[in-house]
């Protein structure tokens, strides 16, 4: 069984690597054994692998023929879909639920495309699109654009547009930087900003907190976060981490936001006394 320790040890580490290093299915379940302690992370391995075994056996050469053949064994084999009907909930962001039930968040679905693809050696990223996570296939001089959501379906630039306009609205143009690549840990940090955003709508402030504190473990140099969790610490009343994470935040700080953490420790340190 994993418990919350050996899962926060293995972000810990992902936190100290080169992103090119990072094992996105092992730090996504990693995420996930946090919020079920207990759980043992091994047959969703298992599951990740058997996903890239078969999937490589089908591959031909190319980009198109390993998408072909990823989606043949993710969506067709296995049944993996986006979950269009309960599509706020937790369990949607949480890679073993998501496994458990075939159905998640475009990102969550996504790392298992990702996993699969890191495994069998294929260069796969995701892109920074907004409001909706795609992915970007290449080999054999082939460069593809897919939804993870939709089973693995390639997006043009129609599609990419329609997408675009749905979440950003109708004035909304695509802009090359909506196609740029994605770091692993970036991709990461989206997945587990899900589900912050989610529970901070709902009022949750400590478990977002938690959440926030969590990313630190694998993303420790994210000037943004140690903010937050400054933020929240602040709202709840935790004035003492509070003032450890503004100072987090204002080293890593640059220009203005420098004098803004300056600031703000002055008033927590004030508040302290």
């Amino acid at each position: 069984m994993t418990t919350r320790e050996e899962a926060s040890g293995i972000l810990r580490r992902v936190g100290g690597s080169d992103d090119a290093a990072i094992d996105i299915g092992e730090a996504a379940l990693a995420l996930a054994a946090l919020d079920r302690p207990g759980i043992a992370i091994e047959r969703y391995r298992e599951h990740l692998a058997q996903i890239a075994r078969e999937a490589g056996e089908l591959a031909g050469e190319g980009a198109a023929a390993r998408l072909t053949a990823l989606n043949e064994v993710i969506a067709g084999r296995y049944g993996y879909a986006g979950d269009r009907e309960t599509y706020d909930e937790l369990q949607n962001a949480n890679l073993m639920r998501v496994i458990d039930r075939r159905r998640g968040l475009p990102v969550a679905l996504g790392i298992v495309w990702l996993a699969a693809a890191r495994t069998l050696g294929w260069p796969m990223a995701g892109l920074n699109f907004p409001g909706h996570f795609l992915l970007r296939i290449d080999g054999g001089g082939e460069r593809l654009m897919f939804d993870p959501f939709a089973g693995g379906r390639t997006a043009d630039v129609t599609e990419l547009r329609r997408l675009l306009k749905a979440t950003a609205g109708d004035g909304a143009e695509l802009r090359p930087e909506h196609w740029s690549p994605a770091s692993r840990r970036e991709v990461l940090l989206r997945l587990q900003n899900n589900i912050k955003l989610r529970l901070l709508k709902a009022g949750d402030v400590g478990r977002g907190l938690a959440t926030v504190e969590t990313m630190l473990l694998f993303a420790p140099g994210e000037a943004r976060l140690w903010y937050e969790a400054a933020m929240l610490n602040r709202k709840l009343g935790n004035l003492r981490a509070a003032i450890v994470a503004v100072e987090h935040w204002q080293d890593l700080a640059e220009g203005a936001a420098r004098h803004e953490a300056a600031a703000l420790l002055q008033d927590l340190r004030a508040r302290l006394n």
